[in-house]
């Protein structure tokens, strides 16, 4: 009998225990599960920002000033550029991306020279200062990773193009005097172009190739290229664009992957210009309702 109750008591002790193992497993799965839950949704949450440092860059955007003038923003007042009301619907950042966006439209405000507008960042090597820039000899390197992210038709159905990279020239206080003009703007010797989804590079050639150093300061001494298109289409999709400049030497890079190298006598004869970089949605149209949304993930530039 007493054996008969012992093997009653081991049977219901290690029925308990089965029980008790089996409550606890299910604990613990439950408690996984919701943490993994939790943090799935933290992820969700989680704020992306773009690798980019504005310390050395301004914007001009595309709306005038109290002067009529396009608005510009630039260092140190740029790196807050996400407080400044009137910079809002042009540059502002897109955290869910981690993205800087450039918005532009047909507006009013023109740069002078030109009948389109831009939300466009344009480099200072010394921040807040246009009269330090660089030259071919002294090199240069730009690198962003970026993307369409909307643009308009025309009436034909076509995409709007828009310039997202730029080198653009520039005349020394000493040049512009020389040729007796009233500001420093040389000629663009390179853009790049988002085309209908592909990307399109242009670029500057001297009308006569025997012209002396002082007659190619002038802006009409120099032509259009007939350009060049990359073989990728890159759509709206994201891209890396890289621009390389040495003396007598400009290389562009689409995603590491495709190259287009200008060393020919008019980039070695440009070398007498000093030059700065250019970035973000110089629109090209000034059709009623068009625009173009253009973010930027990331931009490092060196010399």
């Amino acid at each position: 009998m007493k054996h008969f109750r012992k093997e009653i008591l081991s049977i219901f002790l290690l029925a308990f225990l089965t029980v008790n193992v089996a409550c606890q497993a299910q604990k613990s799965s439950v408690s996984d599960s919701d943490v993994k839950i939790e943090k799935k949704k933290k992820k969700k949450n989680k704020v992306k920002l773009p690798m980019i440092d504005l310390s050395h860059w301004k914007v001009t955007l595309p709306v005038t000033n109290e002067k009529g003038r396009p608005y510009e923003i630039e260092p140190p007042k740029i790196l807050k550029f996400a407080e400044i009301d009137v910079a809002k619907p042009y540059m502002y950042i897109d955290s869910t991306r981690g993205a800087i966006v450039f918005h532009a439209m047909p507006t009013a405000s023109k740069t002078k020279n030109t009948k389109y507008t831009r939300s466009e960042l344009r480099e200072q090597m010394v921040p807040g200062d246009n009269n330090r820039n660089w030259t071919f000899a002294e090199g240069g390197y730009l690198k962003g990773k970026l993307a369409m992210a909307e643009t308009t038709k025309d009436d034909e159905g076509k995409f709007h193009r828009t310039i997202i990279m730029q080198i653009h020239g520039r005349l020394t206080n000493e040049q512009r005097d020389l040729i007796g003009e009233d500001d420093n703007n040389a000629p663009p010797i390179l853009k790049i172009y988002w085309d209908k989804g592909k990307i399109r590079v242009k670029s500057k050639v001297l009308k006569n190739i025997h012209a002396t150093d002082e007659e190619i300061l002038h802006e009409d001494a120099w032509g259009d290229d007939e350009g060049f298109n990359f073989e990728q289409k890159v759509g709206f999709r994201k891209f890396t664009l890289e621009v390389k400049v040495s003396e007598g030497k400009m290389v562009v890079i689409l995603n590491g992957n495709e190259y287009k190298v200008y060393d020919d006598i008019h980039i070695k004869r440009w070398g007498v210009f000093e030059n700065y970089f250019k970035a973000g949605n110089y629109f090209q149209s000034r059709d009623e309702g068009s625009f173009s949304t253009v973010r930027y993930y990331e931009l490092e530039v060196s010399h």
